[in-house]
């Protein structure tokens, strides 16, 4: 068979077999330590934090720290606080022409962003941990041991919470350098997929314990709507536009030019998951305003804020995602700079005058194809609360769509597109017997 012919291949491949297995080495550390609790908890006493994390915000929060969050985990907040803080350092450098000049630096303005992202995420982390603990001796006040000192706990706690997400940043990077794919990515998924057997498994058993006989069915009809979903989100990740454009190549020895046609690949969705990161950011201020256990009592509007399975908060959260679509896209695709360059290297658009008539005519492209874009983006986004409105248990309906859906897919297709350069670049057989992986664009991570 031509799988395992394949993984042959990838085993014969001694600097790729040695990649996959430190990165699977790295994964089992973060995974196991997700397991181990803050000292002075007990484990057997977390129900009502394991209850408030099943539905609401607070699932997607766990979901993303692979149950770290309920477990009160040495590696509770993850990879988040650096994820925020990557956000930030991103924007700064769209604004603050310092940020701007560091970008344009190569490797060194590079390393100093990196260590500005580490400072910030520290500085994210001081605050995040106690109010972290301060819920969980909330939710969980029978936990925590009767002798312990509640400052010096936390004290020690917020110590332990920064340093369990610093290491976890630690592993990613370790990932990055030594393993196969983005390390942070790589985290990323692992936390959201170690929650699918358990909701598959949740899903399973209660429609199987649903009257009727049409529960199975009903199971089958889910799985079968999964796959489609899958495909649409792959769509959307390797989703391309080719604008032509003729390069002309002088022929050594003469004055002729010959045309050889290229293309400029434009996407469908160049924002990526982005979007629905800042739309998510944005949903979580009325819960945050509240405190995490102020949610259940509002009341109003902000009660229609804090329910991710209501009407007016997709409603919201599908328009936010469509706006920030088209900032991000604005933001990162410059139209003038692919002009300018198409123009230094003697090519053009065909029918398209170079210069402010090619900016204009790549820009008015791409308004047109990031509408779609978002608006496909948008409604993967809400997919979970409409599978929640057909009677699904909400922790496998996340997996319908949104950000985790989307982080999965592309980071999976990242991963085996590397994986395949491997094995192209040895001359075996790609991982595909047509066609190759198309990820996204290169570097880009699944944040």
């Amino acid at each position: 068979m031509k799988s395992i012919e394949t993984l042959k291949n990838i085993w014969a491949i001694e600097e790729l077999r040695k990649k996959i297995l430190i990165t699977l080495l790295f994964v089992a550390i973060y995974r196991l330590g997700s397991f181990v609790v803050l000292p002075g908890i007990d484990p057997a006493q977390l129900t009502k934090l394991h209850e408030q994390t099943d539905t609401g915000l607070l699932a997607l929060l766990n979901m993303f720290s692979g149950g770290a969050f309920s477990n009160a985990s040495i590696f509770a907040l993850g990879i988040m606080p650096y994820i925020s803080a990557s956000i930030v350092i991103q924007l700064l450098g769209i604004f603050m022409p310092y940020f701007q000049k560091l970008q344009r630096e190569g490797e060194s303005g590079h390393r100093k962003i990196n260590q500005y992202t580490r400072w910030l995420t520290l500085f994210i982390l001081v605050f995040q941990a106690p109010t972290y603990l301060i819920n969980l001796k909330m939710q969980a006040g029978p936990a925590l041991n009767a002798s312990l000192d509640w400052t010096f706990f936390m004290v020690t706690s917020t110590i332990i919470l920064a340093a369990g997400s610093m290491f976890v940043l630690w592993l990613g990077e370790r990932i990055t350098d030594k393993g196969i794919g983005n390390g942070v990515s790589l985290i990323i998924m692992v936390g959201i997929i170690a929650r699918l057997p358990q909701a598959f498994g949740q899903e399973f058993t209660s429609r199987l314990g649903s009257p009727g006989a049409g529960g199975f069915i009903m199971f089958i009809v889910e799985i079968a709507v999964f796959l489609l979903v899958i495909a649409a989100a792959i769509m959307l990740v390797q989703g391309v536009r080719k604008v032509p454009v003729q390069y002309a190549k002088r022929i050594v020895g003469n004055k002729q030019y010959g045309g050889a046609r290229q293309y400029i690949p434009l996407k469908v969705n160049a924002a990526n998951v982005m979007p629905i990161i800042f739309a998510q950011a944005i949903m979580f201020i009325p819960i945050t305003l509240l405190g995490f256990s102020g949610a259940e009592g509002a009341t109003g509007i902000v009660r229609a804020l804090t329910d991710h399975m209501g009407i007016w908060y997709n409603l919201i959260f599908a328009t936010l995602i469509i706006v920030f679509t088209y900032f991000y896209t604005a933001i990162t695709v410059n139209p003038v700079q692919m002009s300018e360059d198409m123009k230094k290297n003697n090519g053009f658009i065909p029918g398209v005058k170079p210069g402010k008539h090619t900016a204009d005519y790549l820009d008015a492209i791409m308004t047109r194809i990031t509408l779609p874009g978002s608006v496909f983006l948008a409604i993967i986004a809400i997919l979970p609360a409409i599978a929640g409105q057909f009677g699904m248990q909400s922790e496998f309906a996340q997996f319908f769509g949104g950000t985790s859906l989307l982080i999965l897919v592309g980071v999976v297709l990242d991963t085996l597109q590397q994986v395949e350069s491997h094995l192209l670049m040895r001359h075996y057989d790609g991982l595909l017997s047509t066609g190759r992986i198309r990820g996204r664009s290169a570097g880009v991570s699944a944040y």
